[in-house]
């Protein structure tokens, strides 16, 4: 894959997972106590794996030549936990309360 279909995929991606965190930030908000504590807990996780994704990111648009092969991989491990956690916390978004 060239620099700028990376790129591009990488974009896509983070504005798919931005728009689900929104989605669950405001299904937050509207949970029980008993639930709005895990919700907070997994949202804080995301946040960070979003701006580590975000940062790895902006790297990779500013390397030049084929420096940005080589932040290719930092990209990819970021993107690999930002993905993990995604998965954490969309099963715990879309458990029914109280079954967990």
């Amino acid at each position: 894959m060239d620099r700028n279909a990376y790129i591009e995929s990488l974009k896509m991606q983070l504005d798919k997972w931005n728009a689900e965190v929104t989605k669950w930030e405001a299904q937050a908000t509207k949970a029980q106590a008993s639930m709005r504590a895990e919700y907070e807990k997994q949202l804080t996780a995301m946040k960070v794996h979003q701006q580590n994704a975000a940062d790895q990111l902006r790297r990779v648009q500013a390397a030049s030549g084929e420096a940005w092969t080589e932040l290719q991989r930092g990209a990819d491990e970021a993107w690999s936990a930002m993905r993990k956690a995604f998965e954490k916390a969309s099963a715990s978004f879309t458990q029914t309360p109280g079954k967990k």
